[in-house]
């Protein structure tokens, strides 16, 4: 088998471009026999999951009884921390001034004491922040925490940045990308969540919502193309690996997912919920993302490699792919694993504190469950290579590529060169001063 250097050029690269040639008649048929169930079956999972006519309890429902109010910074002094902090001579906390934009007292001023510790945030004028009130008089001191900072500007300031940035080297694509991601919020807040809430199987709701993200971001994001179709069935193929790891090692681990956040969740619920499931649908849709960057790669590898040369088969596609996916994996493997790593960083710099030795750190619960999150999701990034390879080098080998027939080149018209003069040839002239009688008689200059 023979792969030039070109054809690997021109493979060789993300190829996330929309101008594909349309699918031949034997792969339609094809990808519709394939794809078609899957459809099916996630629309039908989505339908029998939602909790239709049920309303989530929340707020004081569910025993949050606390109310944000927002405010402003407008005083910071040195104080007590008893309701008698403003007394002269008073420490041991920052007496906090914060006068309130809105809520039951909105207009008014009030005093918060906060303890002067390395874990307390540091409050200056000017500071807009978030009260959490919790019932009584509104206008007591004593009736209101600081809870939060307000973000807003700041975060629409860094989403419109990234909308810009997205656009500008994306344009149209860029676009449809924006909207992609939209929409798989969307599913995450209208779908998923509701079904975790009304106490759904959470491995059964991750499927079923990382079906409905895929669906919408790859056919959105690169439009519909037997190329797409491809790569749509690499990712499921790779996410029912990961969802079968995730529960065999899970299980095999005794991980219970149970944390403080996880708790406390629990306890607001007011019913059961898999906990275990839920640290597995995590994996699940956080493997998600990293895997249709990956799928999406090999596909469109593995048709640039059947269009620069047609006469490449299953093999040598496979193969010449398979190189390609290599290059690309330990990238893609190292962005999981420094993303989950990232996340966990607070939690692994108390660990070390603990003075554990670094096995006992790693089988610990909340460290562990991020392990088997980082490899599961990771094993099934590499499997998704040879996976999506095979997949394409399938389907592209039964696709038909149309031949450029090359424009024929026009002769070049010879040019006819002077023969020097034969050195028997009559020179006529001057021989001395190289006067020609024909140029008419000799004058001096």
């Amino acid at each position: 088998m023979r792969v030039h250097v070109k054809d690997l050029l021109a493979a060789h690269g993300h190829g996330h471009g929309r101008h594909v040639e349309p699918a031949s008649a034997p792969v339609r048929r094809l990808l519709l026999v394939l794809l078609v169930p899957l459809v099916l079956a996630t629309v039908v999972g989505a339908l029998l999951l939602y909790p239709f006519g049920r309303e989530q309890p929340t707020g004081p429902e569910v025993g949050i009884t606390q109310t944000p109010v927002r405010g402003e910074v407008t005083a910071v002094t040195k104080g007590g921390c008893g309701p008698e902090g403003d007394q002269p001579g008073a420490s041991g906390c920052v007496l906090v001034a914060v006068k309130m934009s809105d809520g039951a007292a909105a207009g008014r001023e009030v005093r918060i004491p906060v303890p002067e510790q390395p874990s307390s945030p540091t409050f200056e004028v000017g500071d807009e922040v978030v009260l959490a009130f919790g019932g009584g008089d509104p206008t007591a001191n004593t009736s209101y925490q600081l809870a939060d900072f307000q973000r807003g500007t700041p975060m629409v300031l860094l989403a419109v940045l990234f909308a810009a940035a997205v656009l500008l080297l994306g344009r149209w694509q860029g676009l449809a990308a924006l909207g992609a991601l939209a929409l798989s919020f969307v599913v995450l807040v209208l779908f998923v969540l509701p079904a975790l809430l009304a106490g759904e199987n959470p491995v059964t709701v991750a499927v079923v919502g990382a079906g409905l993200i895929m669906f919408i971001v790859l056919y959105l994001t690169h439009g519909v193309s037997a190329r797409t179709s491809t790569a749509v069935l690499g990712t499921l193929v790779s996410l029912a690996l990961i969802g079968l790891l995730g529960v065999a090692f899970t299980a095999f681990g005794k991980l219970t997912g149970l944390d403080q956040d996880t708790a406390n969740l629990v306890s607001l619920l007011g019913h059961a919920i898999d906990t275990r499931g839920l640290l597995l649908a995590g994996t699940i849709i956080g493997a998600l993302g990293v895997l249709d960057d990956v799928t999406v790669t090999q596909t469109s590898a593995v048709w640039e490699l059947r269009r620069a040369n047609p006469s490449l088969g299953f093999r040598d596609l496979y193969a010449a792919g398979s190189r390609i996916g290599r290059d690309h994996l330990s990238s893609v493997v190292n962005t999981l694993v420094m993303a989950y790593a990232g996340a966990a960083l607070p939690l692994l710099l108390a660990f070390s504190l603990s003075g554990r030795n670094l096995g006992e750190i790693l089988t610990a619960q909340q460290v562990a469950q991020e392990v088997v999150r980082t490899l599961v999701g990771s094993i099934g990034l590499v499997a998704a290579v040879p996976i999506t390879t095979a997949l394409a080098a399938f389907v592209a080998g039964r696709e038909d590529v149309p031949v450029e027939e090359e424009p024929e080149e026009e002769p070049e018209e010879e040019e006819e060169e002077e023969e020097p003069p034969s050195r028997f040839e009559r020179v006529t002239g001057d021989l001395r001063t190289g006067y020609d009688p024909a140029k008419g008689p000799w004058r001096r200059v």
